[in-house]
């Protein structure tokens, strides 16, 4: 059975002198949150779709933000019994007040610090990859 390939950013900005993570709710399903990240199209980089769903869900483009590319996970898990990858970049907001501009894929948006964006995230992986995001984000200040 072929995994599912997806790619995202995991979006964080400075707000006084914390760090806030970007988590979009989705507008079908069970509305989890999640951070900007698609399917990978036929014949797409990881990398391409990364950026191509970050435009299209959030409204950031490429000069938006400061792209750690040496930061990376790949998550893996199934979705309805088939395996998905999913891999995630760590991305900084250059300008912490932009507006985000949500696709019909969404309904909400929140800028959350670590423990809230643990809890809304709801899976044990996600919580895991923002913690260690946290720690190395914390770094590049």
């Amino acid at each position: 059975m072929s995994t599912t390939r997806a790619a995202g950013l995991v979006i964080y900005r400075k707000s006084n002198e914390y760090i806030q993570f970007l988590l979009l709710q989705t507008s079908y399903g069970q509305h989890h949150w999640t951070p900007p990240k698609g399917h990978v199209d036929p014949g797409e980089s990881d990398w391409v779709t990364a950026l191509r769903e970050t435009k299209e869900e959030a409204g950031l483009t490429e000069n938006d933000l400061e792209i750690h590319q040496d930061i990376t996970k790949t998550l893996n898990y199934a979705v309805n019994g088939k395996p998905k990858a999913v891999v995630y970049w760590l991305a900084k907001l250059k300008n912490p007040e932009q507006k985000i501009t949500l696709s019909d894929e969404h309904q909400d948006l929140k800028w959350l610090q670590l423990k809230e964006a643990q809890e809304i995230s709801g899976f044990e992986d996600m919580s895991k990859l923002l913690e260690e995001f946290h720690v190395k984000a914390l770094k590049l200040f």
